[in-house]
């Protein structure tokens, strides 16, 4: 049986900012530390709390922040290029929202756009190493999620042509990851062309199985799609690489359900919670990945619709450490046969006389 599962770690991305503790990487760091968490995933799309550009050229750049974390009591636990891994991927309809995840001099250029997600990308696997880590979270993008649902009826072959150009994009980032040594773990979530088991499978396949090609693991948006999050784990256990733990709710009615209905937030059916006030089976889900010897960071993930995020982060750290499994390495029965010899055991079976 696999060791501990490391925590409790947070995800700064949702609370960066521009007032104190919130704006710098040492004070948002000792934030983090002095509400009780040990870890702490960084958004390398930040420029308020990190240059990945200079930490894919700098060894001392790294050592810096690696220092400043440790100064605060924390470690890293991954870093985050979700913005810039969606943008490896953009179907024309996303153009315009897209934009504002670049920078303003790739704005209306979709190529351009796209080059300068891919560098980053592969900057991000270069930094990665520079600091030690052998994981890293992003998204996959979309160029099919506009047709998922059949209607107007999709032509054949329009779903196996996106997942071709999908993997021919990925393919020489993941190249480079290999290189150096890190996983990629997809947050398979709905909006990307990877949001379910059924198309990570394909995606994967459309890889050639590239070993990079890992899952950070979030329980919430399976359960949006009523999923089988449980079942999830053991099907896919061997490819998570990470994990956000991240609540949710979903209630519907008579008026709405997966979809929602356009609605905000606060009245969708589905909808983000904080750890504890949604549905998620967190006690099911650390057992799964005990079981099947996951022994990396468990990162909050924070976008309740209601509470506010000074609150949630604070409650976050005391829930994630009160579940996660101390692994024991023996059975409370195996001392059950302690001292019978192989006589006694052929008298209980009734063997001898």
């Amino acid at each position: 049986m696999a060791g501990l599962i490391k925590g409790p770690a947070i995800f700064l991305a949702q609370f960066a900012g521009d007032e104190a503790p919130f704006n710098s990487l040492p004070a948002i760091t000792k934030w983090a530390a002095d509400l009780g968490y040990k870890g702490v995933q960084i958004p390398t799309f930040d420029g308020r709390l990190f240059d990945l550009d200079k930490a894919a050229e700098s060894q001392t750049y790294c050592d810096d922040v690696k220092g400043i974390c440790a100064d605060a009591g924390v470690e890293i636990t991954e870093l985050s290029t979700h913005l810039q891994g969606q943008l490896v991927a953009v179907h024309p309809a996303y153009d315009l929202a897209f934009d504002g995840f670049a920078p303003a001099n790739v704005h209306g250029n979709p190529k351009a756009r796209q080059e300068w997600a891919v560098d980053q990308m592969k900057k991000a696997a270069v930094a990665s190493r520079r600091f030690g880590l052998d994981a890293s979270v992003s998204f996959t993008g979309s160029l099919a999620f506009p047709y998922l649902y059949p209607w107007p009826q999709r032509p054949a072959g329009l779903i196996e042509e996106a997942f071709r150009e999908l993997a021919n994009r990925w393919k020489p980032i993941l190249d480079v990851y290999e290189d150096n040594g890190v996983d990629v773990g997809y947050e398979i979530h709905p909006g990307e062309d990877v949001f379910d088991g059924a198309t990570f499978e394909m995606f994967l396949d459309a890889l050639g199985g590239h070993k990079r090609c890992q899952i950070n693991y979030d329980p919430s948006h399976f359960l949006l799609q009523q999923m089988d999050y449980l079942a999830f784990i053991d099907i896919y256990h061997e490819r998570i690489c990470a994990y956000h733990v991240k609540d949710a709710e979903f209630n519907p009615d008579g008026r709405q359900g997966v979809y929602s209905g356009y609605q905000g937030w606060v009245n969708r059916a589905g909808r983000f919670r904080s750890l504890g006030d949604g549905q998620v089976d967190f006690s099911g889900i650390f057992s799964k990945l005990a079981q099947h010897g996951y022994d990396s960071w468990a990162v909050l993930e924070w976008e309740c619709c209601l509470k506010s995020p000074e609150q949630g982060a604070a409650e976050g750290a005391p829930f994630i450490d009160s579940h996660i499994i101390e692994v024991t390495d023996k059975a409370f029965d195996d001392f059950a046969g302690a001292g019978t010899d192989q006589e006694q055991i052929r008298r209980m079976l009734g063997l001898t006389s």
